[in-house]
């Protein structure tokens, strides 16, 4: 006994679109491109001409959003960046240890754009520790002087 196929009958439920294979966008190719004339640019203005572009706040003529806006302050072009350490952080450091600018970013105390280090007294220090161009505060230089450490 031969084995016939069945044949599948198409009805409209089973009707599915085509997929649609579509490439990019060939401009200036005619009118039957279906981009034809304006070529995806639109009718008229400054977008449809060659050459025609916009800087970067333009608003058509109109005065920008920038100029519009008062102007507020000044950027301190010699402004120093502060790193502030407290003394409990320097709980950890075996006794002589000396504390610059360049430990503390290592250690990720403070950030790597900070210009100076200043030490404030929150905590006591326990071991006597080298400090070398810093900055401190009343009660941090008195409790380090107090734990036997120099401050140069």
């Amino acid at each position: 006994m031969v084995k016939t196929e069945k044949k599948v009958a198409w009805t409209l439920n089973r009707l599915r679109p085509r997929v649609a294979r579509k490439g990019p966008k060939r401009l200036g190719r005619g009118e039957s491109s279906g981009h034809g004339k304006p070529a995806g640019r639109g009718n008229k203005g400054q977008g449809a001409r060659a050459g025609g572009f916009h800087k970067r706040g333009f608003e058509g003529g109109q005065t920008p959003l920038a100029r519009r806006l008062p102007k507020r302050g000044f950027t301190n072009i010699f402004r120093k960046r502060v790193g502030v350490v407290n003394l409990d952080q320097l709980a950890g450091l075996p006794a002589g240890t000396e504390v610059t600018l360049a430990l503390a970013k290592e250690r990720g105390w403070i950030s790597n754009r900070a210009d100076f280090l200043k030490i404030l007294g929150v905590g006591e220090v326990k071991t006597s520790l080298t400090f070398k161009s810093c900055g401190f505060s009343k009660t941090a230089k008195e409790k380090i002087e107090k734990s036997g450490g120099a401050i140069h």
